[in-house]
């Protein structure tokens, strides 16, 4: 049997990043955990445990060549990762060998590893949110003054416009991104606690020194990037951390899904189209057709990405007293796979946004069919103003809209606005009311300056607070 001959997830070969994939592929972790080897002999040694210099040159020289077979092989004999990887390395540097994982737990690599690669990850994410936001950006300021028909439960309400619409796709990333910016604001450092979170193996190490144990922590916690670690742990991090992570990840395929959604009414109204490339095949059978694809997939990715949220409490909820394992499947399992399915998601948003396509004449169509039943409520605000009562006022349009919205569905003209002006009720209401002033883009409110406001006093100051804590997401390959 060979590789191709096994299931692989698709998350793999189909959809996530090859960088992203990186950070969860196991050449990462167990290079992560010989970073995390070697930083705690550094600071062993620095606070005066006698380990020689070669044995930490050995480690240097060894920290991305690991042995995969090998630590397979000590794994079969051993029953135990973490153990296995020990000898791997000891084997690669002979010199580091009495002295690798001195004083520590699995958990001092495992979790302290995945928080790295948490980082690294959240990181990415926040630059592919960067990356869609910016892609929507500009197109909601060349469409902020367009109008077009607003909806509310999928039936035309009062207008508003392309791009304002857009912000509110916008804003939804743009909480997911001040989300991420607090995870990654806010991440510790499990650092050296021990079996049980009493550091009492390095409080043996260092002959009772308290502060030195407190300072190796310090040290092997700034030598991996992080500013803080956590006050106290068991043998592992708290597994709410997971779930607080999950809850963000949750909500950036929440803030896709609901964009995607739209995209899929608004393709099959003809009024914005996502990309569609030369030779692309919309159906093997149907050659006519144009499915909403990316968007359609952004579904899917969505609701798998949502569905694996649940896991990280549970997770946490069940931990018993200093640690249990039935964390470990699971965590193995949920995270890599709500990270690869983020990062889909996030590309395919992204080419989604940078490839908009917008059918002006169809917009325009719609909202000259519906534009009679959009100046109802300002003959409302005229009819009272010119002593109408509100509520009586509000029955007469109502009566008049169902019979002209009947018409209208037979394929009947749109004489809403003749039947009002006609009615004894309206006979006060200024001529504003006439067909020949219904302009849509009176009938936009703020929306304009809305779009303006949003990007200058909101997008762009968290902007300046993302960029420096996100990875640039590079071009990744969509495949629909």
């Amino acid at each position: 049997m060979t590789d191709d001959d096994r299931w692989r997830s698709p998350l793999g070969t189909r959809y996530a990043s090859p960088a992203m994939q990186t950070l969860w592929g196991e050449p990462h972790r167990i290079a992560l955990w010989r970073r995390l080897w070697l930083a705690l002999a550094e600071a062993e040694r620095e606070l005066g445990l006698d380990i020689p210099d070669d044995a930490l040159a050995q480690m240097r020289a060894h920290l991305d060549d690991a042995d995969l077979a090998a630590a397979a092989r000590f794994e079969r004999r051993f029953r135990h990762d973490v153990m296995a990887h020990v000898h791997a390395f000891g084997e690669q540097a002979p010199a580091a060998r009495p002295y690798l994982h001195l004083g520590a737990t699995s958990a001092f690599v495992t979790d302290n590893a995945d928080l790295v690669v948490i980082r690294e990850g959240l990181r990415l994410l926040l630059g592919r949110i960067i990356a869609v936001l910016s892609a929507l950006e500009g197109f909601a300021l060349r469409t902020a003054s367009l109008p077009c028909l607003a909806y509310t439960h999928f039936q035309p309400a009062q207008l508003t416009t392309v791009g304002k619409r857009a912000t509110l796709w916008m804003q939804d990333f743009a909480l997911d991104a001040e989300e991420l910016c607090h995870r990654l604001e806010t991440l510790r450092f499990r650092g050296c606690q021990g079996t049980t979170g009493t550091q009492a193996s390095f409080l043996e190490l260092f002959a009772g020194d308290h502060g030195k144990v407190r300072e190796l922590e310090r040290r092997v916690t700034a030598k991996l990037g992080f500013s803080a670690q956590f006050a106290v742990t068991g043998q592992t991090y708290p597994r709410k951390t997971d779930s607080a992570v999950l809850d963000a990840l949750s909500g950036i395929a929440q803030s896709a899904s609901k964009m995607a959604g739209d995209l899929r009414l608004l393709q099959h109204e003809g009024e914005l189209l996502e990309p569609f490339e030369s030779e692309q095949v919309g159906s093997s059978a149907m050659a006519y057709k144009r499915n909403p694809m990316r968007a359609e997939r952004i579904a899917g990715l969505a609701r798998f990405v949502i569905s694996l949220q649940a896991n990280g409490p549970h997770t946490a909820a069940n931990q018993w007293l200093e640690r249990t394992l039935d964390d470990s499947a699971n965590r193995r399992l949920t995270l890599p796979e709500a990270f690869l399915g983020a990062d889909a998601i996030l590309i395919l948003a992204a080419n989604i946004a940078a490839g908009l396509e917008v059918r002006e004449d169809v917009i325009g169509r719609h909202v000259d069919e519906q534009m009679p039943f959009m100046v109802t409520e300002r003959c409302l605000m005229l009819g009272v103003g010119a002593g109408g009562d509100r509520q009586a006022l509000h029955e007469v349009i109502r009566r008049h809209s169902l019979a002209v919205a009947e018409e209208v569905s037979r394929g009947g003209a749109n004489t809403l606005l003749e039947r009002l002006s006609g009615d004894p009720a309206f006979k006060r209401v200024p001529v504003e009311a006439r067909r020949a002033d219904l302009d849509p883009a009176a009938y936009t409110g703020r929306a304009p300056q809305q779009v303006a406001e949003f990007i200058d006093e909101y997008l762009h100051p968290l902007f300046h607070r993302a960029r420096p804590l996100a990875t640039e997401a590079g071009a990744a390959e969509v495949r629909v």
